[in-house]
């Protein structure tokens, strides 16, 4: 394997065949290249959809309602539905088995002042648990807890971009800002997967936000995060139950989505995961083709090359080459040209990938297209051990030729 003189050999066989040697090249890099792209957009568009969802818990549901649509039980359409704090307790008491984390929400819209610096920003009022169902990432201090929730504190968890529109560089943590005329102290300071829009927002005790902006047990909507030891089926049936029952409690007809719905993450989760299933075997299938095609390619070249270097080969065992020094020389050109090739294919490919990354994304929803290594080094060895194969076969058959025979091929 590291005979120099074999090596000075191959190198001058594919120095004095260049054409065949940058065809049977061309051969394996084109099809590592379609192999990159493809299993590289296919990433993308799963990029894509993690990405929609990076900003909730995966196993996540929201209840919200509006106005009614339709009739049911004398009521009639247009009849505002309001969710209370018992519709939470009831959720949560009745299906306290299935549900991990669970938070009420209020949606405010206030405006939040430090010093001289003021802007409008969405405050949400919440349980402690929506740290977990928003995947909120504490940088600073603290997250809401049951004792502010119980005491009613004027606390405050804002978001990095608010802590830099009002602080700029200077500490926040344990300051006090004027929210909507009243002032809030400042516990945590939080950043986002979600983007900047997520991080202007702040977070307040739900019973705090009750108190003091309506004195009332008024919300806005139920977040929950169902068991992850559930199926995806059974959390999908879970939703749907408790949607079921909530109509009922509500006196909602029972097919008025804009009145009451359930957004299931599960069902989000079921979609996504057939569609990158069905997405994966129709890549795998043309990505296979494409290999194929390559593994023919190769093999077709090989048989031509070894066909021509029948002769080279009579002489060389007319001058005592053994048949195995023959078949090594070529299979080890072949394996050769094979790895570069393949190499010089997964470059083009990547490099493609990361130019064309941005357009992609705006145009096609395809974010942060790449392919794993694993994969393309599988797809280069299988190649490679093709090349092997087609490299090995012919020359065998050659090399065991009689030397006064191959002198007389054509």
């Amino acid at each position: 394997m590291f005979d120099l003189d074999r090596w000075r050999e191959i190198f001058q066989s594919i120095n004095k065949n260049r054409l065949r040697s940058v065809m049977s090249g061309f051969t394996v890099a084109f099809a590592i290249l379609l192999f990159t792209l493809l299993f590289g957009v296919a990433n993308g568009l799963g990029n894509f959809f993690k990405g929609a969802f990076a900003d909730d818990a995966q196993n996540a549901m929201f209840v919200r309602v509006w106005k009614t649509s339709k009739p049911y039980k004398g009521l009639q359409t247009g009849r505002r539905v309001q969710l209370k704090n018992k519709d939470y307790d009831y959720i949560a008491d009745e299906y306290e088995n299935k549900i991990q984390y669970k938070s009420s929400r209020i949606y405010k819209n206030f405006t939040i002042k430090y010093k001289n610096e003021a802007s409008s920003y969405s405050v949400m009022a919440v349980n402690p648990d929506h740290q977990y169902l928003e995947k909120t990432i504490i940088n600073e201090g603290r997250y809401l807890n049951e004792r502010d929730l119980k005491a009613k504190s004027k606390v405050i968890v804002i978001g990095r971009l608010i802590k830099k529109d009002l602080f700029g560089e200077k500490p926040a943590l344990g300051k006090r800002v004027n929210v909507n005329g009243s002032s809030f102290l400042i516990i945590g300071i939080f950043s986002d997967d979600g983007g900047d829009n997520e991080e202007r927002k702040a977070f307040i005790p739900l019973s705090t936000s009750q108190a003091m902006y309506g004195n009332n047990d008024y919300i806005s909507q139920i977040a929950l995060g169902y068991n992850p030891n559930l199926s995806t089926d059974a959390a999908i049936a879970f939703g749907n139950q408790m949607e079921r029952d909530l109509r009922k409690k509500l006196n909602i007809h029972p097919d008025d989505q804009s009145a009451l719905s359930v957004r299931n993450m599960a069902e989000a989760n079921k979609f996504v995961g057939t569609v990158m299933l069905a997405l994966f075997f129709i890549i795998t299938f043309i990505g296979s083709g494409t290999l194929i095609a390559g593994i023919i390619g190769i093999s077709n070249i090989m048989i031509f090359v070894i066909k021509e270097r029948t002769k080279e080969f009579g002489i060389r065992k007319a001058l005592g080459a053994k048949p195995s020094s023959i078949v090594g020389m070529v299979v080890q050109e072949s394996v050769l040209i094979t790895t570069i090739a393949g190499y010089v294919g997964l470059t083009i490919g990547t490099y493609i990938l990361s130019l064309i990354g941005n357009s992609l994304e705006e145009k096609y929803f395809i974010k942060d297209p790449s392919v794993s290594s694993e994969i393309v080094i599988g797809a280069t060895f299988v190649l490679i051990v093709s090349g092997l194969i087609a490299g090995y076969l012919p020359a065998k058959r050659a090399a065991n030729i009689k030397p006064i025979e191959a002198l007389r091929a054509d």
